[in-house]
């Protein structure tokens, strides 16, 4: 997530648990450890339900607001109370200021996954079940298509985004094969085209809105998990990757596993919004 007041990226590493942020161009970096696994966080437009907190995010435990320079971690809701083995997985803040996150069984096995919408007031709302491993969502310019991805199905959707809120049929945007590794984390740039991180695929895509492939930039890490847009003029892509699950050999050969990217794509992104509670 790239924060422009700040001039600085931030990212979470869900396993450790860890909170991350690189003021840039590298001037400084800091981490955070949270009192549960983050999967997501956005920032907030407005901290009048708890003073001083800045970001919403999506945790194991339910959703939350939280301040990590201040050591302010709070608990909003937990959706899923009764479905001990899921947590959360990817989420990100629709055009309208609606905070989007998916959930999914930890172990990654069971269909237990689902997609949840958290409004400006903190209600929420079920929006679709039977995921596996959810990731993004990304949403068109004009806010009225959502995409996202079910990457243990190698699939990618997209839905109509209805201005209550609700969405319209789910139908399948892309597909792959096993040579093309899994879709994960994904961001819509200011042509309305969708960059989308490849795990176990040694790079990020870029998309047309029709579904046409135009680029593909290798990377040196085997898992490549979500990238951004970032930068004074949000030119950049930060790429996030990981090393969990490599054998020592595998680690070997790739020695930048679980490193952040930074690349010049040739295009600019699209600022992400706050959420609007």
């Amino acid at each position: 997530m790239w924060l422009a007041e700040e001039q600085a990226l931030y990212w979470v590493d869900i396993r450790a648990p860890m909170i991350w942020r690189m003021l840039w161009p590298g001037q400084e970096c800091r981490s955070w450890t949270p009192p549960f696994r983050i999967s997501a966080l956005a920032p907030r437009r407005q901290s009048g339900f708890i003073a001083a907190t800045d970001f919403i995010a999506a945790t194991d435990k339910g959703f939350a607001f939280i301040d990590p320079e201040a050591g302010d971690y709070r608990l909003i809701a937990a959706p899923e109370a009764s479905l001990p083995g899921n947590r959360s997985n990817d989420g990100k803040v629709d055009r309208a200021g609606n905070f989007w996150f998916g959930t999914m069984d930890d172990a990654e096995q069971a269909e237990t996954g689902a997609l949840y919408r958290v409004a400006a007031d903190l209600s929420w709302r079920w929006a679709g079940a039977g995921y596996q491993v959810p990731n993004g969502p990304a949403f068109s310019r004009d806010g009225g298509t959502i995409y996202h991805t079910d990457s243990a199905r190698r699939s990618v959707y997209q839905c109509a985004l209805n201005e209550d809120g609700t969405l319209g049929d789910r139908t399948i945007f892309l597909s792959f094969s096993h040579e093309d590794g899994y879709p994960d984390g994904m961001t819509v740039d200011a042509e309305d085209c969708l960059w989308i991180a490849f795990w176990d695929g040694w790079c990020v895509r870029r998309f047309a809105p029709d579904g046409a492939p135009l680029a593909r930039i290798p990377l040196p890490v085997q898992r490549p998990t979500s990238c951004t847009f970032g930068g004074p003029d949000l030119d950049l892509l930060f790429i996030t990757s990981a090393r969990v699950g490599l054998s020592d050999h595998e680690l070997s050969a790739q020695p930048l596993a679980g490193s952040l990217f930074v690349v010049s794509p040739g295009c600019r992104g699209v600022a992400e919004h706050r959420f609007a509670g």
